[in-house]
This record gives C-alpha cells, structure tokens and sequence, in this order.
C-alpha cells in the first residue's frame, strides 16, 4: 500500500509571518484601515483569506474578494518571498522521500504562488505534487483542496494509507472531511487548545518529533537503520560460513 503524507504549506513547512501580515496590513489600508501591530493580523495565516476577512474585519463577500485583490498587490510583488523555512524541514523532507514516502502538499494558499514558494527555497522536489487553491478561491477550503490533491495523486483513502500534516484547526476538519487522520503541529500557529477543541488526531510540538513521527507512522525506517541491519547481516552470514569451514562441513 502507497503511503502518502499531504503537508500544509504555511506554518507547517514554512513561516510566512512577515510576507502575508504585511500583505493583510497593506489590503486593509485601501479600506482605511490602519493596522501598525502585525502580530495582530497572525491569524490570518492559514484560513482561506476571504474567510479571515469577513471573520475578523466584518467584510461582506464581495469586500472580502476585493480585499484578496488588493492583498495580492503586495504579496505578488515581495510578500510571498518574506517569508522562511522552519528550521529541520528540509532535512526531515530529504529523510521521509529517501525512506520512499509520497510527499505532497496540500494548501488554501493558490497553487500558483504555492509553486513559486517551494521552487524559491529549493523545496519543490521533495514533493510529487503541489495542490492549492484556485486564483478565484471557488476551491479554497481545505476539505476541497485535500479532495482535490488526492485525486490528481491518483488515489482513495481507501487505495493508499494517508495523513494529513498542519497547523490550524482547518487542516483538522479538511482531513477529517476526506476520513484522514490529522497530525497538527505546535511549532505553527495553531494552540493545542484549538487542536484539542477540533479533534486532532496526534499533536506534534517539534519538527524533529515529526519526522520521527511520519517515520513510524509509514512503518518504515531511516535509511541508515537499512544499511546497518544489512551489515550485521552480511557479517553474521560471513561469521556463519567461516565457522562452517573450520568445522569441515
């Protein structure tokens, strides 16, 4: 069975704080809003950004997709590239596609900057694909674009055994919207309250207890472990013909 682990691009794989407030912080300055703490536009990294709008700034619908307009202004230009790989990533990555997992993402960012994100940071190859939002964010929520990545993967939760990795309460409910378990990671931007409050399935404080975590969770082991298990091997199967030898059989 093929062992596939979807991964949440912001706060999971990647720390965008400084790249999306300052975009959000920007949007809402064409509605004459003045917003000087960025620290309070955080929340706003994960959700689908109409959503965010609406929830936190009291936006109509249309406001809203106004707003994503102007928030693109900013984040096309520099934003998406403000942005930083959390520490140990790449290595965990490089260790999980090494042991032959199937890696993918699967993000409410558009698919289009979500490319462009990974490429930037010399991450783009440990993944088989890349699935986001549509630019319009008709498909935006995480359950679709979880539907969405599995079925451009080929697959069912039913074919392959699948996990979901993230780090807001969205990715818990998008997971569990497609019968997939959740495993919400404490280094993003999420809180155990909320990860508690939604029902994850496994809750994760660092990037190193992660990829020991998926490496168990796919059943396999490092690829060092593979290489000493066939040494001590080749030696007791060495050990075992020279005493063969010397015993004249």
């Amino acid at each position: 069975m093929n062992h596939i682990i979807l991964f949440d691009l912001d706060g999971t794989l990647t720390d965008p704080k400084e790249g999306i407030t300052k975009s959000v912080q920007h949007a809402l300055q064409a509605y004459g809003i003045d917003e000087p703490d960025l620290d309070k536009l955080c929340p706003f990294i994960g959700p689908p950004l109409s959503d965010s709008f609406k929830e936190y700034y009291g936006f109509s619908e249309a406001q809203a997709r106004e707003a994503i307009d102007h928030f693109h202004e900013y984040f096309t230009k520099q934003g998406m590239f403000e942005n930083k790989v959390y520490p140990g990533i790449r290595e965990m990555l490089a260790r999980l596609k090494d042991a032959g997992l199937t890696l993918a993402v699967a993000t409410s960012k558009p698919e289009p900057f979500a490319i462009q994100i990974l490429e930037h940071f010399d991450l783009l190859s440990y993944f088989t694909l890349v699935g986001g939002a549509d630019m319009e964010e008709i498909r935006v929520g995480k359950g679709d674009v979880i539907a969405y990545t599995l079925d451009h993967l080929g697959t069912t939760p039913e074919e392959s055994k699948v996990i979901m990795v993230g780090d807001r309460k969205h990715d818990i409910i998008g997971a569990h919207e497609n019968q997939l378990p959740c495993a919400a990671v404490l280094y993003g931007y999420g809180s155990r309250e909320e990860f508690t409050e939604n029902g994850a399935d496994y809750q994760i404080e660092t990037v190193e207890e992660l990829g020991d975590f998926l490496m168990k969770w796919g059943e396999v082991k490092d690829k060092k472990e593979f290489l000493k298990k066939d040494r001590e091997m080749d030696n007791l199967n060495s050990n075992n013909l020279t005493a063969l030898s010397e015993n004249g059989t």
